[in-house]
């Protein structure tokens, strides 16, 4: 655990070192969301059920813009070599770059979308099913990335790849995130969908770390 612990604080150190590529993604979250209301126009019942899915879209589309950098400083500098040579094993440093991803890409986007979601008129109730559905969803799609990561490490133009391969196994976190919001919205209860989304995330815990690894030692060959 101890080396788990010492990947996520290297990985947050370097995160803070290059400020700038987080904020990128952490503008374009709060840039996407807020130009819909600007488009759309003040009608609070078509902003409520279209704000769903444009906060899962913009959470997506701003965690995909922060893959590229999981792996690829590490190989450009010699220390993913470095990591499959340790004599831990090299799962348990993925899963610890991956939680670190997921705390400078997905928390922020947590932190934000209820300030978002009051431009879309939603209440209090619907914004806390909101939260919920993110804190279940963006370590999903970082899991789910990383493994699209390792896959396109080294290749060129691999983040054109990477958007292909990842995007359409984001389909279900997208589906049953927005569809949370929506359905509580709607009266229907939001339960089945966040049962849906946890069961997905417990899944992909269990095999993303080691899909990932698989993926990275091809990478590396």
């Amino acid at each position: 655990m101890s080396a788990f612990l010492a990947i996520i604080r290297r990985d947050l150190l370097l995160a803070m070192r290059r400020k700038s590529e987080v904020l990128t993604a952490l503008f374009f979250f709060i840039i996407v969301v807020s130009l819909f209301p600007l488009g759309i126009g003040p009608e609070p019942q078509l902003l409520k059920k279209i704000a769903p899915g444009i906060l899962w879209v913009a959470a997506l589309l701003s965690t995909m813009l922060s893959l590229n950098r999981l792996f690829a400083t590490d190989h450009a500098d010699g220390t993913l070599e470095q990591l499959v040579l340790s004599p831990t094993p090299l799962g348990l440093l993925v899963a610890g770059k991956i939680v670190a991803h997921w705390l400078t890409s997905g928390l922020p986007l947590v932190l934000l979308a209820p300030v978002l979601g009051v431009q879309f008129d939603l209440d209090a109730s619907a914004l806390g099913i909101l939260v919920g559905a993110l804190l279940l969803g963006t370590p999903l799609l970082s899991l789910i990335g990383a493994i699209g990561a390792a896959l396109t490490l080294g290749v060129r133009g691999g983040g054109v790849l990477l958007s292909l391969l990842v995007l359409p196994l984001y389909v279900p976190a997208l589906i049953f995130g927005a569809g949370a919001v929506e359905a509580h919205i709607s009266g229907l209860g939001a339960t089945g969908h966040l049962s849906l989304l946890a069961a997905l995330l417990a899944l992909a815990a269990f095999f993303a770390p080691w899909a990932t690894t698989a993926a990275l030692r091809v990478s590396l060959e």
